[in-house]
């Protein structure tokens, strides 16, 4: 007797239910999303980008040239990482050394208060 090998039938998957609107509502908000355009001649730049001019203070940590919001917050974690001014048991609190307290004019902020006291000093 010859027998031929047959694939196994299997219980037919039952179809996938549909999601829920809600959730489908986000999908289509992505792909909104446009590519970004060439700015016009006349167009705004972004805020955060603006060269601003540091106060004598800050320019002792980050140069009295104008520059970017940013770019100031960067250069004051370069000196921050630099000297090991992060409090060890909660990295989130920096430890002031003299040049820091005359910007944040005290010992210790956190890292979120940071950006609040830098403003007043960026024109």
């Amino acid at each position: 007797m010859a027998t031929k090998d047959k694939p196994k039938k299997t219980a037919a998957k039952p179809a996938a239910k549909a999601k829920p609107a809600a959730k489908a509502a986000p999908a289509k908000a992505a792909p909104a999303k446009k590519a970004a355009a060439p700015k016009a001649a006349g167009a705004k730049t972004n805020a955060l980008l603006k060269p601003l001019t540091p106060s004598a203070d800050l320019a002792e940590l980050v140069g009295a040239a104008p520059l970017p919001r940013t770019a100031a917050v960067s250069k004051l974690w370069e000196h921050i990482k630099k000297n090991n001014l992060q409090d060890p048991k909660d990295k989130r609190q920096i430890l002031a050394d003299a040049k820091l307290k005359k910007i944040f004019g005290k010992d210790k902020v956190s890292m979120f208060e940071m950006n609040k006291h830098l403003a007043s000093h960026l024109k």
